[in-house]
């Protein structure tokens, strides 16, 4: 096998590894985040059904092994994403990194002017990278039920 690492879009195969590698990555959040996320909800079936919808997954894996993922969906001309995970065995490789680029690509190659994503407020290791990258808050806004914003929305503009 090689050690070469693999990224790819997902199949509706792959949704039990995508809901497994995001409630391992969204482990570190729990009790963090009010109200709680929803990829705390995630399931096979959730992951299942968002892909039968047309959300894409795009999957980071080694040696078969799946280590990262991230949901992707058109939204007003843009590519949004979400559920950005990577495994806790797998951080610090530049994972994320390699998953963000990997969004771009795909909105580049789909002729879409940017890319999207929402953050909550009190990620800022999170929200430092993806200033980073070069996304840049565009609004905040609250969950449901919550009179504060809860979330940062943030876009990069594509060349």
């Amino acid at each position: 096998m090689s050690d070469t690492l693999v990224l790819r879009t997902a199949t509706a195969g792959d949704a039990a590894a995508i809901a497994s590698v995001i409630a391992a990555s969204f482990e570190q959040y729990r009790g963090r985040l009010v109200p709680e996320s929803g990829a705390f909800r995630e399931s096979p079936q959730t992951i299942a059904a968002e892909l039968g919808r047309g959300v894409n997954a795009i999957v980071a894996e080694r040696n078969g092994q799946m280590l990262g993922c991230v949901l992707v969906e058109e939204m007003e001309g843009d590519l949004y994403f979400g559920r950005l995970s990577v495994v806790p065995a797998a951080r610090g490789q530049g994972l994320s990194k390699r998953l963000i680029a990997a969004v771009e690509a795909e909105a580049g190659r789909r002729g879409l002017s940017g890319v999207r994503l929402g953050v909550r407020i009190v990620l800022t290791d999170n929200q430092r990278l993806f200033q980073a990258l070069g996304y840049r808050e565009t609004s905040r806004e609250a969950h449901p039920g919550f009179e504060n914003p809860t979330s940062i929305n943030m876009r990069k503009p594509l060349p």
